[in-house]
């Protein structure tokens, strides 16, 4: 199957790029899963742009540079600052609906923001509203085709450039797509963590298809954790958007106190990195595993209508959250690194293009500031499909090569088996490559992950190749750590407390090669 665009990942990047694309030529959107299963869809805070009078793009791009502690590529920032603020508007223009009232947009603020600049739809529902609008217009649209429940196994790669992909349909059955140009939004990685936010497809398989094509990775070590995810003994957790700090809910320790004054200046409204860090330290001194989210002093009627969903959420916990204070511990929640890419989406691969979680542009640094990824989504979903326009298809010819391995219908023992070890994954990661990491632990936890290898030989085909794909993306986020002597950022080794202006470097890897380190861009 041909077409010009083959698009990985049903996410916000992913709709977004195939709406945009489907203007040029014909397109082939794939999800392992459906296009409603996404960190997109699940996206709580709202997407952050510049579209108030008292605000100005200067001060986004002070406040994204702030958050990303001197590892930002600044150009990047700039076009998502710039561009972003034409794409939200372009967005209201062709009909999505963000929340607002008699006087205008209904702006938020969330942690590291210095404006409220922050857009929401439904409430608290932001990245379900606009991925559920995308669908719709990806729906109508007849360039587009689109794949459901068909997992990529390989992209048609030489190491040069990449020439599409081959993946297993719903039957399991190989399929073959070849295109132009092969745009990855696969997302991130967060659900490899025992306790995360992420959907449970999010396992980091983007990153791992590129990296055995030959296309660099970058940035690996840097994890972000959410501060604030509902904790729950039995361990199902959701998340609990930022929101409602910008909105004025306390963090309170074990004994009743606010404690975020002790850590910043800023209280509650700290850069996510020191917010985590600052609950990560409260619980190990409390014994607990987990603070508190005080919202008893905010107006309940306001809660209940702008965080409906969280509302409802909490109370199906058996916990009212404008009556009692609703325990919280971070949770594994968005993948700053990945494949590396430039300003156009473009990776080491001819052909190979990358947005959303799964690219790592730059733009976030050493940690994320609130709401900047649905807007990474489309403006670099968008700039990866003009990369995409401008390349000329030259080189690799898959045309010649056997189709895969022949692919099985695994017996259900096996995917019992392959969920026993990817839980066991997810229980190393936690433990040793958490919020806080030592020298120790990370050097334990690689060798924990090289126990699993000898496994997998009681799986084959599908679920054997999805397990060493996380145990590879597990590697690179241990040993990019590992590697990286000084806390910056989402990064915290208690080996390494400080910042240290020597490590302003990027580690960067190829396959065959041994991680490298470059220079931040000025």
């Amino acid at each position: 199957m041909y077409s010009d665009f083959l698009i990985i990942g049903s996410g916000l990047a992913g709709l977004y790029a195939a709406l945009y694309a489907a203007g040029f030529g014909s397109v082939t959107l794939l999800t392992k899963s459906t296009v409603e299963e996404s960190n997109s869809y699940w996206a709580q805070g709202g997407i952050a742009a510049v579209v108030d009078p008292d605000d100005s793009a200067w001060f986004h791009i002070e406040d994204t540079m702030r958050a990303g502690r001197g590892l930002n590529n600044p150009g990047a920032v700039e076009v998502l600052v710039n561009e972003g603020r034409e794409r939200v508007i372009e967005l209201i223009e062709k009909g999505m609906k963000f929340d607002s009232s008699e006087t205008g947009l209904e702006l938020g603020l969330e942690g590291g923001h210095t404006k409220r600049r922050v857009l929401h739809a439904g409430g608290s529902s932001t990245g379900r509203e606009m991925v559920k609008f995308l669908i719709a217009a990806v729906e109508k649209n007849p360039s587009i085709k689109k794949f459901e429940s068909t997992g990529v196994v390989e992209l048609l790669s030489d190491g040069i450039s990449c020439s599409g992909a081959l993946a297993l349909g719903s039957g399991f059955e190989p399929i073959r797509f070849l295109a132009k140009s092969t745009i990855l939004a696969t997302g991130g990685a967060s659900a490899l963590f025992e306790r995360t936010t992420n959907p449970e497809s999010s396992t980091g398989e983007g990153i791992a298809l590129a990296f055995r094509a030959g296309a660099a990775i970058s940035d690996m070590e840097f994890l972000q954790f959410h501060p604030t995810a509902f904790y729950n003994e039995n361990g199902a957790s959701f998340l609990i958007t930022e929101a409602l700090r910008g909105e004025g809910a306390y963090l309170l320790g074990c004994t009743g106190e606010r404690f975020m004054y002790k850590y910043s200046d800023l209280g509650e409204l700290a850069p996510r990195d020191i917010v985590s860090r600052a609950i990560s330290i409260e619980i190990e001194k409390s014994g607990r595993n987990f603070v508190y989210l005080d919202m008893r002093h905010l107006d309940s009627a306001y809660l209940k209508s702008r965080f409906a969903n969280i509302y409802e959420a909490c109370l199906a916990a058996g916990v009212d959250m404008t009556g009692d204070p609703v325990r919280v511990a971070p949770a594994a929640h968005y993948m700053i690194g990945g494949v590396k890419t430039g300003l156009m989406g473009e990776t080491s691969i001819k052909g190979l293009f990358a947005c959303g979680e799964v690219a790592s542009t730059g733009v976030h640094g050493a940690n994320r500031l609130a709401s900047n990824s649905l807007l990474e989504c489309v403006v670099f979903g968008k700039r990866a499909v003009d990369g995409a326009v401008d390349y000329d298809g030259a080189g690799f010819d898959p045309s010649s090569r056997p189709s895969g391995p022949v692919a099985h219908n695994p017996a259900e023992a096996e995917k019992k088996v392959f969920g026993e070890l990817k839980a066991s994954a997810a229980r190393i990661m936690n433990r040793s490559v958490g919020i806080v990491r030592s020298g120790e632990g990370l050097a334990a936890a690689g060798r924990d992950l090289d126990g699993i290898t000898p496994l997998l030989e009681k799986l084959s085909g599908y679920y054997k190749l999805k397990m060493e794909m996380i145990l590879e993306v597990c590697g690179f986020i241990t040993a990019f750590s590992l590697m990286r002597e000084e806390s910056r950022g989402v990064h915290i080794r208690e080996d390494f407390p400080e910042e240290d202006p020597s490590w302003r470097k990027h580690i960067v890897m190829r396959k065959g090669g041994e991680p490298g380190l470059v220079p931040v861009e000025e």
